[in-house]
């Protein structure tokens, strides 16, 4: 993985919001699901942004 991909994501991880932080360690099931599906499309969306080198 590039340094720039890297830059990319720690920034995003640095503002997830704090209910997803919440819901991520939450005990139900369907909680936990929904925040890692938020976070899978905040990443993919941070990735799909990230200039690509030539």
């Amino acid at each position: 993985m590039e340094q720039a991909d890297k830059d990319y994501l720690l920034k995003t991880i640095s503002r997830i919001p704090e209910w997803l932080r919440h819901d991520l360690v939450a005990k139900e099931a369907l909680v936990r699901l929904r925040a890692e599906e938020t976070l899978a499309a905040m990443l993919l969306d941070t990735l799909s942004k990230v200039p690509q080198a030539t």
